[in-house]
């Protein structure tokens, strides 16, 4: 080989090209993960499509996962962003998903990775982003799942990170030959600094169902939203899906996180405190529910109808301070 006495600089310090977000999979090709140049990270399990982890520049992580879940595949995932479908919650009697688990099959199913695209090389560095792509479909589900919902289906699920903000979105189509019934929701459970120092805003004059309180339904009469005991409410924003939501530090007034959604016109707020928490044995620390709070996007009052070659889409877009 002939030594070059002039050698050209190595590609990667080539004049005007922009680092790229990283893209790997790990953990025995259970995990995907993407960082981005400025050190924003996500990681994705296959398991479920559960975002485990979000966190900021500085390493900061923006979502709660229990201490005590398993990221094995064996049981869902307690944190992150679980996908609910195509039911929430335990499935009705006599109805056609009423041989699901709750939250329906999503969160319990090995999804495939699709692939990553990102943005320009050439844009500036504050407008890159990448996007995970993920699918299911009837023909990837195990026997035993299929049983339990047998209807032909494609879901196609987005995670967008950039510098400030997390994007998730589902589409469900309708592959089969009659129609069927959905509920979608994404499942947040964003990390808090304290529980009692913080309010939800955005709810005010809306209606919702109180499962705490034998699924009353009552109007949200003050400005915004505080938790001091178990909770656990279906919330229809006045304004819909418009409808800015915001999780606020009380102290400096200061909004921690933003949410805007998509297509998705309820907002479930949920937190097990003190004495429910305990009694998860999937929850931990015991005393977890001090730093969490889920504020979930989704359409889960009614049923979504498919007809057949029909399709759903939903997303959130959460935005940090």
């Amino acid at each position: 080989m002939v030594e070059r006495r002039n050698k050209p600089s190595a590609l990667a310090s080539t004049p005007g090209l922009v680092p790229q977000p990283q893209v790997n999979i790990s953990h025995g090709n259970q995990r995907v993960s993407a960082v981005l140049p400025t050190g924003e990270s996500v990681e994705v399990m296959l398991y479920g499509a559960t975002v485990v982890s979000w966190k900021d520049s500085d390493g900061n992580e923006k979502l709660w996962l229990s201490e005590a879940t398993k990221l094995d595949g064996s049981k869902p995932i307690r944190g992150g962003i679980p996908l609910v479908f195509p039911v929430f919650g335990p499935p009705p009697a006599n109805h056609p998903t009423s041989k699901l688990p709750q939250h329906g099959l999503a969160r319990t199913s090995r999804w495939e990775f699709l692939g990553k695209s990102t943005s320009e090389s050439e844009a500036a560095e504050a407008d890159l982003s990448v996007k995970l792509d993920f699918g299911l479909s009837a023909a990837t589900l195990d026997e035993a799942a299929r049983a339990l919902w047998p209807y032909t289906f494609g879901l196609i699920y987005s995670v967008t990170l950039t510098r400030d903000s997390l994007t998730t979105s589902l589409v469900v189509t309708n592959d089969d030959n009659k129609p069927f019934d959905v509920q979608v929701l994404l499942h947040t459970y964003f990390r808090i600094p304290d529980i009692n120092k913080i309010q939800i805003t955005g709810l005010e004059g809306a209606e919702y169902i109180d499962k705490v309180d034998n699924r009353k339904i009552k109007t949200q009469e003050t400005p915004a939203v505080t938790i001091t005991s178990e909770t656990d409410r279906v919330y229809t924003p006045k304004g819909g899906a418009d409808a800015p939501i915001a999780i606020v530090d009380q102290s400096s007034g200061r909004p921690l996180y933003k949410l805007s959604r998509d297509n998705l016109g309820d907002v479930v707020v949920w937190n097990p405190w003190a004495e429910k928490a305990v009694s998860m044995p999937d929850f931990g620390p015991d005393d977890g529910y001090r730093n969490m709070v889920c504020v979930e996007a989704g359409a889960v009052r009614g049923w979504q109808t498919l007809e057949p070659g029909d399709a759903f889409e939903g997303a959130q877009t959460i935005t940090l301070a």
